[in-house]
């Protein structure tokens, strides 16, 4: 058991409670775009550059969408957290999965934002981060 006030280590339980939460989040927000009509492609795409923690398909178009998940609100809640320096490492994954393309497709980049692990206190953002930034 962690000492009062410490976080317990990893080893203690096998994982870091702030991973779990982050996969309830983003398998939160999967049922979500699914429910929306997206089709998942890939979660948790890792490369050099970055990582996008989802890929769907809405009809035509590949949608990069970046879940975020803050149980306080200190720091401006879950959009503030994605700030131009994680903007720009989203922009470079996306790149580097889209180079295996002979022919791009159409795409577009969302944001799924959690106040809670509650399904109603979710927000979607379509086109939430411009390619142009």
């Amino acid at each position: 058991m962690a000492p009062s006030g410490t976080r317990p280590s990893r080893a203690a339980h096998g994982v870091d409670p702030r991973h779990a939460a982050g996969a309830r989040a983003e398998a939160l927000a999967a049922t979500i775009l699914e429910a929306g009509g997206l089709a998942i492609v890939e979660r948790n795409f890792r490369c050099r550059t970055g990582e996008i923690d989802i890929i769907a398909r809405d009809g035509d178009t590949l949608v990069f969408v970046e879940v975020r998940l803050r149980r306080r609100g200190d720091y401006g809640g879950a959009a503030a957290s994605i700030d131009a320096r994680k903007q720009r490492k989203l922009l470079a994954a996306a790149a580097y999965y889209l180079s295996r393309f002979a022919r791009p497709p159409a795409c577009r980049f969302d944001a799924v934002l959690l106040d809670a692990l509650d399904p109603r206190r979710v927000e979607w953002l379509r086109d939430a981060i411009s390619a142009s930034r």
